[in-house]
């Protein structure tokens, strides 16, 4: 790849959404696992350009959106202590918890701070010996290993005043999760790249055979979606259920091995809960024996937390592609992104901030006439 235009070049996504139109014969729902990937159907229309035959699901692939709320909450009680730095990425700040956010916390007198890096909380705390810093760790398995490298570099240095507030997830048991819902309508994946980029594919075709689902890998480009969605329905009309690489550029069927070394060092498996969705049994990791100490949730004793989630908001059917955001009754009116109930309204990667943002509010579905691909 040289420029990223080449992966936007409307008569190459003519060429594709021809040969998926062509290829397509019967109803088809494929799931994009990531919220990256939700952002860039949604902004240059690519849902609207398919044939009435394929439809895009959109799944929980937001870490910020399926980040439990009572981490949120625990979240808000350790940054409210005065003697708590407590580092974030931007994206976190404006999450609602049960009744207030980061944001509000750092309002009202808590030292709350943006970092582009885990290893920055890391140099704060080298910085303030005399207080008790924290960094909030969320994300998938692309944003594990650096998190994962932070902890290692804290226990190495010896540095004690700095601990991490653990809420990864990972992707294939959600998977799973989605697969044996009874609501589930899904009949095909297109998988994050930039996960198999970090883990490899080798959990995934245990799950193609098992739920006799094609699992494509893909990257964020409209023409890396188009290619992924023209593979992912090939197979499917063919009957066919396998684990296809669509993202070669980025992904190596091994994965990263020193990456996930890390990860194997630092953390361990668990099971999670996922906001709006409930616990995933093996869905999600926490520091291991020899890293407790750094546990925040652990070192600060935040338990019995009783979280309260909004009546009105069905972020959780958003999450298990249940729902499109624009059918919500609250999108667009009592949840905005300046008055959100849910994540999915905020999060970069959320599907409700993307319908909001491109201004898909129920209207009847008509191309962008500004995007690249239209």
């Amino acid at each position: 790849m040289k420029y990223i235009d080449e992966f936007q070049d409307p008569e190459l996504a003519r060429r594709l959404l021809d040969d998926i139109r062509a290829t397509a014969t019967r109803p088809w729902a494929l799931m994009e696992v990531c919220g990256g990937q939700t952002h860039t159907i949604i902004r240059h229309g690519i849902d609207q350009l398919l044939p009435e035959q394929v439809e895009l699901i959109h799944g929980p692939g937001c870490p910020v959106c399926v980040t439990p709320l009572e981490v949120i909450d625990k979240a808000l009680e350790i940054a409210s202590r005065p003697d708590v730095i407590f580092c974030s990425f931007g994206d976190m700040l404006r999450v609602p918890g049960s009744d207030r956010d980061l944001f509000q916390v750092r309002g009202e007198g808590g030292d709350v701070r943006v970092v582009y890096s885990p290893l920055d909380a890391l140099k704060t705390a080298q910085q303030n010996p005399d207080r008790e810093v924290v960094f909030f760790g969320i994300g998938f398995e692309t944003t594990a290993p650096p998190n994962a490298m932070t902890v290692h570099q804290a226990h190495r240095l010896g540095i004690r005043n700095f601990s991490m507030l653990v809420s990864h997830v990972r992707v294939p048991p959600a998977i799973e999760a989605i697969m044996t819902s009874p609501s589930c309508r899904v009949q095909a994946f297109l998988a994050a790249g930039h996960v198999c980029s970090v883990m490899g594919m080798a959990e995934y075709p245990a799950l193609a055979e098992r739920f006799r689902v094609p699992i494509v890998v893909t990257g964020f480009e409209p023409l890396d979606i188009l290619e992924g969605i023209r593979r992912t329905v090939r197979q499917l009309e063919r009957g066919e259920h396998t684990v296809d690489n669509a993202y070669p550029r980025a992904v190596r069927s091994e994965g990263n091995p020193a990456a996930q070394a890390m990860l194997a060092d630092v953390f361990e498996v668990t099971d999670r809960s996922w906001r709006g969705i409930g616990t995933i049994p093996a869905s999600g990791w926490r520091l291991s024996e020899r890293y407790r100490d750094y546990d925040a949730e652990h070192r600060f004793s935040v338990e019995g937390i009783a979280t309260r989630e909004p009546a009105a908001c069905r972020s959780g059917e958003v999450l298990q592609g249940l729902l499109k955001p624009h059918e919500c009754e609250a999108f667009g009116t009592t949840c905005t992104p300046r008055t959100p109930l849910g994540a999915t309204m905020v999060s970069s990667e959320g599907a409700c901030a993307a319908y909001y943002l491109y201004r898909r509010l129920g209207t009847p579905p008509t191309p962008l006439e500004a995007s690249p691909v239209a």
